[in-house]
């Protein structure tokens, strides 16, 4: 390997920790030794230290520990003429100054500069991870990019963006090269940053790519079932499961440096625009470690060889980029050319099955005005009529089917989509517009993302969209009368009605004994997938996630447990469950991966539960926060007194119907109270528990943050709970 690179990356991990000693002394000094520390709302610690050495730093104190490892770590500085054949002594410096810049970035959060300012978003929270990190596991995410420095100008910064956007890759963006930097190249040029583009601006500093690497290495612990400490296995893991690598723009300091040499641990290679020395392959990498003096039109491409990712792009033939790193786009009024719906006009979309001899397929047809025809930030109603045949397709898939629209028009540049069925709303960006996008347009993308998507079933479609009033006022009675079917379908059908459940599988690849077992009465505990979904998932995908499992025999009707579904069980999740309630928290609950909407969890002086939402980030009345509720619930554990559950489920006949259902909920965040309050009221209302007037006797952050004040609190109102008889 190259002696220089070896020198620099030593005398960076060096400064690094010098930093790293000099903030931690002053953040002890102000706060004290006992001062808590994490990386605000996670449950991981501070990630990488507690993923490689299985150190769960708590409190200031606890980084004087992690300093000793540091020095430990570090080599001594070596002078450039001196070289040797291996990469180890810059690997450990490498890793030293990866935990000396988490050590940093901590303390700025107490004793600043804040890491969160302006652009800048500091470290991702559980919520986050848990959204996008299983992009990471279903191959909608490749992997990400971490860009440290600037691009030479803003054209070509936007350029490089586009790029990766386009083959679906996340961006994360630290540090600066003179002063100026990626993100904020990106926002001179009109990009929208952030989580839902997949472009995540961490920080100004090179210490910042921290949160890059974090975010992995929280990844394996969370998606792989990697244990805290096992290092090899975690790092392993990024090798193998986590495809990213890093681009360095600019002027390579000896920082800069160093933590690269931390992310070639991870098996992420380095491949810069500068004229630095480069590192063949060495066993580390899949390929090169370290490639330079890449023109910036090739960089992109030449980044993506040497990781070795494996990239699929179909192509669209509309005059935007079509990505799904485009989905998290917003379109505000002041860049909308024109928008549809969104009770501003009438509009409706509707997937409907035909014969296959009426459908002609890749016919797009427009009935109405066009775009063209509105001023800037004109208005028209949309019906989007979309005709699918083939020999495999059913009226069951229609609803799965037609719920892609949504994601569909959202992976189109400049295409803003929102709601679903006749609360659909749509904007058109001017960008868009001037590009040359029309009406027709939605059309073509909808048949080649269908035929991308579904070919299992689907054979040909057709795609009609109307903008005359009269036509979409008409046309949308038709589909209205469909939804309404389509509802009651489910709203009707219990659990008794059928003889088999559905599988959900797709967690196990980071919750490995996990089983999701789906019933009409209990949806997916992500809140994805219904009874109905999944049935129809099953016949489009046999060999997918979602499988029937024959309840067999009731050997439990209290609880609701199958015989047939307990050996499902037991099989699924390799012998570790060996039984499952559908309808209990108390007595073998279902385990939980990590994807749950909410998580409901005994208080037990009350005689009650809490529910909390995956959006609520304070503290619980049972003294954790969500994230901390969610490493103790998640992982394919089984744990008594916790569930986790969607919030549909909460809704349900069947929720905890062994305990008591919805008289046993004492707490819940008002945001939750909000979201669920028409159909929890109406529920109520069956059970005799007084509608909308039982839910003003639930608790909430309001009036009780602690158990005593939960109890206080539903005591003064006579809650029906105080009347139950204990759940344990």
């Amino acid at each position: 390997m190259s002696k220089i690179i070896a020198s620099a990356a030593i005398r960076g991990a060096h400064k690094i920790a010098k930093q790293a000693e000099d903030i931690l002394a002053r953040a002890i000094k102000e706060k004290g030794q006992d001062c808590p520390v994490e990386f605000p709302n996670t449950g991981y610690h501070i990630p990488i230290i507690y993923s490689m050495t299985g150190r769960g730093v708590e409190k200031l104190s606890d980084f004087q520990e992690v300093m000793d490892e540091v020095r430990d770590l570090l080599p001594p500085p070596v002078d450039d003429d001196l070289w040797v054949p291996y990469l180890g002594h810059t690997l450990d410096a490498g890793m030293a100054t990866l935990f000396s810049e988490e050590i940093i970035e901590a303390c700025k959060y107490l004793i600043g500069p804040n890491p969160v300012d302006d652009i800048w978003l500091g470290a991702a929270d559980d919520v986050i991870l848990r959204e996008r990190g299983i992009q990471f596991v279903d191959g909608t995410a490749p992997g990400f990019a971490a860009i440290v420095g600037a691009a030479p100008d803003v054209d070509t910064a936007v350029t490089i963006a586009r790029k990766l956007q386009e083959r679906c890759l996340y961006v994360f963006m630290s540090a600066h090269n003179n002063g100026t930097t990626f993100a904020e190249q990106l926002v001179e040029g009109g990009v929208q940053l952030g989580w839902e583009t997949r472009l995540v601006p961490f920080g100004r500093e090179i210490t910042s790519a921290i949160y890059s690497l974090g975010f992995a290495s929280r990844a394996a612990l969370s998606f792989g079932g990697v244990q805290a400490g096992d290092f090899r296995r975690n790092l392993l893991y990024n090798k193998n499961r986590i495809f990213a690598f890093v681009l360095a723009l600019g002027e390579v300091t000896d920082e800069w440096y160093a933590t690269a040499a931390g992310a070639i641990n991870y098996g992420f290679p380095t491949i810069a625009d500068s004229d630095i020395p480069e590192i063949l392959p060495t066993g580390v990498c899949t390929y090169e470690h370290v490639v330079s003096r890449i023109p910036h039109e090739q960089i992109v491409e030449k980044a993506i060889e040497v990781r070795g990712l494996k990239i699929k792009i179909t192509e669209i033939p509309i005059p935007v980029s079509v990505s799904p790193a485009f989905e998290g786009e917003r379109i505000r009024k002041e860049d909308m050319q024109s928008e549809f719906g969104g009770q501003r006009t009438p509009a409706f979309e509707w997937l409907r099955m035909r014969d296959i001899s009426d459908v002609e397929d890749g016919t797009v047809e427009v009935i109405g005005p066009d775009i063209d025809s509105l001023e800037e930030g004109g208005k028209l109603p949309l019906g989007i009529i979309v005709e699918a045949a083939g020999r495999k397709m059913q009226e069951d898939f229609e609803p799965v089917l037609e719920r892609q629209i949504h994601t569909f028009l959202n992976e189109a540049q400049g295409i803003w989509h929102m709601g679903q069925r006749d609360i659909n709303w749509v904007r058109i960006s001017k960008d868009a517009a001037k590009a040359g996008f029309k009406l027709e347009h939605i059309g073509k993308l909808l048949h080649a993302k269908y035929h991308d998507e579904y070919s299992s079933i689907v054979d040909k479609v057709q795609v009609k969209i109307y903008t005359d009033e009269k036509q979409v006022v008409a046309l949308r009675q038709q589909a209205q009368a469909v939804y309404a079917e389509r509802d009651a379908r489910l709203a009707g059908m219990q659990d008794e009605d059928v003889e088999t459940f559905y599988s959900c599988l797709l967690c196990q690849s980071f919750a490995p004994n996990h089983v999701c077992v789906v019933s009409p009465e209990r949806p997916g505990l992500c809140g994805a997938y219904s009874w109905l979904d999944c049935r129809a998932a099953y016949e489009i995908t046999p060999s997918g996630p979602n499988q029937p499992i024959s309840k067999g025999n009731c050997v439990e009707p209290t609880v609701g447990q199958w015989d047939r579904v307990n050996a499902f069980v037991v099989q699924a999740s390799g012998g570790n469950i060996e039984r499952m309630s559908q309808y209990s928290m108390i007595v073998d609950p279902m385990t939980s991966c990590g994807c749950f909407e909410c998580i409901a969890a005994v208080l037990p002086s009350t005689g009650g539960i809490m529910i909390v939402n995956r959006e609520f980030a304070d503290m619980t009345p049972c003294g954790m926060k969500f994230s901390t509720l969610a490493g103790t619930v998640g992982g394919g554990q089984q744990t008594p007194g916790f569930i986790g559950h969607s919030k549909h489920y909460i809704n349900s006949k069947k929720f905890i119907a062994t305990e008591g259902g919805i008289q046993r909920i004492v707490w819940m965040p008002k945001m939750l109270k909000e979201e669920v309050k028409d159909a929890f009221a109406k529920r109520a209302e069956e059970l005799g528990l007084g509608g909308k007037d039982f839910l003003s006797k639930i608790a909430d952050e309001s009036n009780a943050t602690t158990e005593e004040e939960v109890l206080e609190f539903i005591t003064k109102n006579e809650h029906p709970v105080t009347a139950l008889q204990p759940m344990f």
